[in-house]
């Protein structure tokens, strides 16, 4: 499959479909990642917090993929400001890797954002970071961070998906240079709406793949989840059809519907 990508500053390529693998354990997390891989995915995403980078970065290892044919992301919560860089030694120990393609602040900690940013500032100045970016921050504590720094996060990763479309949210995204990446794509949309069912009927394809369709079309990186290896298959399944303007159009007014 081809899946397009997107340029971070400084950083690797980030691929706009990605797989995520919150609320996946242990040989379940790594045989997902391992059915990931096999079905051409080369972007994973993790955390902290999900338990399970260590599965993830065996599944990476037993794939026989280069490791630089994949962009790896995991995050920080942000109660652990305090020992940001020793979580991150952890993560990268876990992971098996030397650097992370994409860190990111989990969400906004109470208290001295700018604070943990500028520890991320020095982790992708020290190498062990390509790319530093955010999750679940607004514009405004975007602005907060680029303006006590003069650094803005390259990725915001936010709960997105066609019932949450927002053309002012991912064109103020768009003016400050801030990629915009959706979690929860299915949990977020109802794959039995008749709009998706006519458009996935008209390309021969599941509702599910029209939603990752549109987000690939706008620009918006993706990260569905799923432990069956069909389902993980069936979501990269992208190359073959695309979406007409119209489509494109119908997809984005399911927003309006809020």
């Amino acid at each position: 499959m081809t899946i397009p990508s997107v340029a971070l500053p400084g950083g690797a390529p980030m691929p706009l479909l990605g797989f995520g693998t919150w609320q996946i354990h242990g040989d379940a997390a790594y045989q997902a990642v391992r059915d990931a891989l096999e079905a051409g995915y080369r972007h994973i995403d993790t955390a902290t917090m999900y338990g399970n980078e260590a599965e993830v970065g065996r599944a990476l290892r037993d794939s026989g993929v280069p490791r630089d044919e994949v962009f790896v992301t995991t995050k920080l919560p942000p109660e652990r400001a305090g020992k940001a860089s020793a979580t991150l030694d952890a993560s990268l120990a876990a992971l098996g890797v030397d650097a992370v393609d994409l860190w990111l602040i989990h969400w906004p900690p109470r208290r001295d954002s700018t604070g943990l940013w500028k520890q991320f500032i020095a982790a992708r100045d020290d190498g062990r970071v390509r790319s530093i970016g955010v999750s679940n921050y607004g514009i405004g504590e975007i602005d907060e961070l680029t303006g006590a720094t003069g650094e803005t996060p390259a990725v915001n990763q936010i709960r997105f998906g066609p019932s949450l479309y927002d053309a002012r949210l991912l064109a103020e995204h768009a003016d400050r240079g801030v990629v915009v990446e959706g979690y929860s794509p299915f949990k977020t949309t109802n794959l039995h709406d008749p709009v998706l069912t006519r458009i996935a009927a008209a390309h021969g394809v599941d509702p599910a793949r029209v939603v990752l369709r549109w987000h690939l079309q706008h620009r918006i990186v993706v990260i569905p989840k799923s432990k069956t290896p069909e389902r993980i298959a069936g979501n990269a399944a992208l190359d073959g059809f695309e979406l007409t303007p119209e489509e494109m159009a119908e997809v984005d007014s399911l927003g309006s519907r809020r």
